[in-house]
C-alpha cells in the first residue's frame, strides 16, 4: 500500500522481460534506500514491483508480462535506447505513517496521456485522456473520475478539478514543488502515464452493486415463494 507521494526519482539503467534495474537519480533517496531490503514492495510511477537485490546506488526488481502489458513500463525497452528514462519513487506504507495523500495499491487500471499542460499563477494545469486507443481497459477508470476525487498519475497522489460528464478526460492542478520533483515536467503533449482510480470509490461500487442485486435477488424469491399454500400454511388464507 502506498499514499502517492513520491520520495525520490530513478533512473532506469537496465531492463528485459523479467527485471528491472533502477538507480537513484534525485529527491529523498534515504526515504528509499535508508531501510529498503528484498521483498520489499517499492512504486516505480505508480507500479508496485517487488526488490530482488538492493544496490549500493539503486536496486532491481521483478517484472511480469502483465505488469509490462498494463503500464507504460513495457515502452521502457524503446525508451532505453533513446536515453535514460526517470521514474518515480515511492518506499511502502509503513504501520504508523503519514497518509498525505490517498490509498494506492499500485495496481495500475489504465492509461492516460498528456492532452496540456499550462502554468497559472500557482500551479501547473494539466489535462489528461484515458487512452482508451492504446488501451481499451482504461476505459473502465471513467466512472471512477469525478469532481474532487482522488486518481493517481504515474504513482503521484492528485485530486481531480474537472472532468467532461463521461470521465474521458480530467484535469489536475499541480503544485510547482509536485511538479518540479517528479517527471511530470518532462511530459510531453501525447506521452503516456500510469493511471489508478480511488480504490475506495471500487469498494463503494462493489458495495452497492451487492447490495441492489441482494435486494433483487430477495425480491425475487418473496414473489416466487408466495403462494395460496403458503398462505394457508402460516394462517394468512
Amino acid at each position: 500500500m502506498f499514499t502517492g507521494l513520491v520520495r525520490a526519482i530513478a533512473t532506469i539503467e537496465r531492463f528485459d522481460q523479467e527485471q528491472i534495474e533502477l538507480h537513484y537519480r534525485g529527491g529523498d533517496i534515504d526515504a528509499i534506500r535508508h531501510d529498503l531490503e528484498i521483498g520489499d514492495s517499492v512504486a516505480v510511477d505508480g507500479v508496485c514491483l517487488t526488490v530482488e537485490r538492493c544496490l549500493p546506488q539503486g536496486f532491481v526488481a521483478a517484472v511480469s508480462p502483465e505488469t509490462l502489458d498494463r503500464s507504460t513500463l513495457g515502452q521502457s525497452l524503446n525508451d532505453l535506447r533513446n536515453g535514460r528514462r526517470h521514474v518515480n519513487l515511492e518506499p511502502s506504507l509503513r504501520a504508523g505513517s503519514k497518509i498525505g495523500g490517498h490509498f494506492v495499491t499500485g495496481h495500475v487500471d489504465g492509461l492516460g496521456s498528456l492532452v496540456s499542460s499550462e502554468l497559472n499563477q500557482n500551479s501547473w494545469e494539466m489535462r489528461f485522456a484515458l487512452a482508451i486507443d492504446r488501451d481499451e481497459r482504461s476505459a473502465t477508470i471513467a466512472r471512477y473520475i469525478v469532481p474532487k476525487g482522488s486518481i493517481a498519475i504515474n504513482g503521484i497522489s492528485l485530486t481531480i478539478a474537472q472532468c467532461d460528464p463521461r470521465g474521458q478526460w480530467f484535469e489536475v492542478a499541480v503544485i510547482p514543488h509536485t511538479y518540479a520533483e517528479t517527471n511530470l515536467h518532462e511530459l510531453q503533449p501525447g506521452a503516456l502515464v500510469n493511471l489508478e482510480a480511488d480504490i475506495l470509490g471500487k469498494y463503494v461500487e462493489r458495495l452497492l452493486d451487492r447490495t441492489h442485486r441482494s435486494s433483487n435477488d430477495a425480491q425475487a424469491v418473496s414473489e416466487s415463494d408466495i403462494s395460496i399454500d403458503f398462505l394457508q400454511e402460516h394462517g394468512y388464507a
